[in-house]
């Protein structure tokens, strides 16, 4: 421990840590704006200064808090009048190259300059304002870099690269002439991008927003001649309350079901329920692997933003993908066929849209023929779920208020299973679950597998089967960690050795699906738990919590699909790969 003082006050905290959390850990808050605790500090923005005064000469020395560690008998001040009008004059600095347009911006009161802003006082400002006039990049259908709003604080830079191990983005020109964009000079569409939109949630103000018609939804629920369907993803349902107040992990299930009925919808599902059918498919696939010798280890294929990054860097790995689609696609699939075919509707005067964690799902959703399982696009709209609560706020539904409903049977039903893999570890617990009982007859127990649950990077694990079969597993969350997993499995390859693992579960996002980049900004990993454990909390409360138990699953093979890995179900449930240049689309 080392002990200092801040603003006259003794306090004590552990060797390393900053004055910025030092500071916080006793209630004292100093400004900042590229600052993430997702992200190593690199001191870019300077609103963050202090003073570090010297006790024998009282002289002090300005330094940045979010960089600079504590050391024993450190005598420092967070907030005076010459520290006040030094972040003021940052301020204003950075205000003078900004755009003031906060009305029109998707991120208007919920925008931390603006706040920053707000919180100063700021009314006028005394610098002549230069704006970088450059075109905005919208070459993608979802992601759109406006970089006359970008502050340069580099938070965007620093997740896709350090965390995401991405490298679409990079910093180009040196001082005033600094510009943030796509490596290389190319557009967004043609960089290595991924679609994760860590650099939106990271972002501080409107730079890279997410982009979507949202309020096409409106015309076409209005429109009499379409039947109206939604499905809502695991992960949404312990975040969107926290853009309506609620605290961070509260499940609003039953409220989501109600706003969405309220906004015209006719019919509501629950993506669960294809979380269940996914683990049929790609719990099936991994037995027939092992059993068979086909390709080891397998890995999990439910995340976009992962399969695209396998595409264009771990090519070699490809016929180790699972060919399941995702719990969206399979969803999406049964929806134009299964279910349109039980409504005597056509699937082109179907509107099918669904509520995903992800931004990384409106480019999964079009991304081949596969995900038009009916002939025509199995998802017409792919909505985050930021976007879904702005939409229920311009319909002025209370949703704080609203009661609880249930979704729609037929393709709502699911199981703890289902609920889990918002999570990450929540695949391969589900999976495990549900494997373990087609190998052995026997369910699983302890239903709970914690040792896939948290967050450490990489986990790792051996389920005993039987006495000739143990399964060994690993999970692995965050881009930026996969590599190092994966350069061992060609390593191993490449000797002839027994694979460590057998199955591997990866999610391109920290924390999985929960803190995924169309959820609430802010996520840090206080948040990414208390989202996850509500999942886990929603899996503990249901009565059936193995896929294989839901009943609406077994109705789905009996009546349509078949079995699983049957020829119906390969048609419709998976897919292919493609090779994809790094730097194409």
């Amino acid at each position: 421990m080392v002990t200092l003082t801040i603003n006259g006050k003794e306090v004590s905290v552990k060797e390393g840590t900053t004055i910025l959390a030092a500071a916080k850990s006793m209630g004292m808050k100093i400004p900042t704006l590229c600052h993430s605790p997702d992200l190593k500090p690199w001191a870019s923005c300077g609103l963050c200064v202090i003073k570090n005064v010297d006790p024998r000469t009282g002289r002090a020395r300005m330094a940045r808090a979010c960089c600079t560690t504590v050391t024993p008998g450190m005598n420092i001040v967070t907030d005076d009048a010459e520290l006040r009008k030094a972040r003021r004059t940052v301020l204003e600095l950075i205000l003078s190259n900004h755009p003031q347009d906060c009305l029109k911006c998707s991120r208007n009161q919920n925008c931390e300059l603006q706040k920053l802003a707000c919180e100063f006082g700021l009314r006028e400002i005394r610098f002549k304002e230069i704006l970088k006039n450059q075109k905005t990049d919208d070459s993608y259908a979802e992601i759109v870099l406006d970089r006359n709003k970008c502050i340069n604080c580099g938070r965007c830079v620093e997740v896709c690269q350090n965390v995401q191990n991405v490298h679409a983005l990079e910093y180009n020109g040196r001082g005033d002439k600094t510009m943030i964009g796509p490596v290389a000079g190319v557009d967004m569409a043609h960089s290595p991008c991924i679609h994760c939109g860590q650099c939106a949630v990271h972002c501080p103000v409107g730079a890279i927003t997410f982009n979507n018609p949202i309020n096409d939804v409106f015309t076409k629920l209005a429109d009499p001649s379409l039947t109206s369907v939604v499905s809502i993803a695991p992960a949404v349902r312990a975040a969107i309350g926290e853009e309506f107040g609620f605290a961070p992990g509260t499940l609003t299930t039953g409220k989501i079901y109600a706003a969405l009925r309220a906004l015209g919808f006719k019919y509501v599902f629950d993506t669960n329920f294809a979380a269940d059918l996914t683990i049929m498919e790609e719990g099936n696939e991994l037995i027939e692997r092992i059993k068979k010798g086909g390709k080891l280890p397998m890995f999990t294929s439910c995340c976009p933003g992962w399969v695209d990054y396998c595409e264009k860097n771990y090519q070699d790995m490809l016929p180790h993908l699972s060919t399941a689609k995702s719990p969206q696609q399979m969803e999406g699939a049964m929806t134009k066929t299964y279910f349109a075919d039980s409504i005597k509707v056509k699937p082109k005067n179907i509107f099918n849209v669904s509520v995903m964690p992800c931004t990384a799902k409106l480019f999964e959703s079009t991304r081949d023929k596969n995900m038009k399982s009916s002939g025509v696009q199995d998802y017409d709209m792919v909505l985050t779920t930021r976007e879904l609560a702005k939409l229920i706020r311009e319909a002025g539904i209370d949703f704080a208020n609203l009661p609880e409903e249930k979704a729609d049977s037929i393709m709502g039903a699911y199981t703890g299973a289902g609920t889990i893999f918002g999570a990450t570890g929540g695949v391969m617990e589900a999976a495990l679950r549900t494997a373990y009982f087609v190998l052995t007859g026997k369910e699983m127990k302890p239903v709970d597998y914690k040792p896939a649950r948290g967050l450490k990077d990489v986990k790792t694990a051996e389920v005993k089967i039987n006495k000739d079969l143990k399964v060994r597993i690993a999970i692995v969350h965050q881009m930026g960690n996969v590599d190092a997993v994966v350069q061992q499995v060609r390593q191993e390859l490449k000797e002839g050795k027994e694979p460590s693992w057998h199955f591997i579960e990866v999610m391109a996002c920290r924390g999985g699906c929960v803190a995924g980049g169309g959820q609430p900004y802010g996520a840090t990993d206080d948040i990414r738990k208390k989202r996850a454990n509500a999942l886990y909390k929603d899996d503990g409360k249901c009565k059936l919590r193995q896929s294989h138990k839901n009943p609406e699953i077994a109705k789905i093979y009996k009546d349509f699909l078949g079995k699983p890995l049957g020829e119906k179900s390969h048609h419709l449930l998976h897919t292919t790969y493609t090779k994809r240049d790094l730097y194409r689309d």
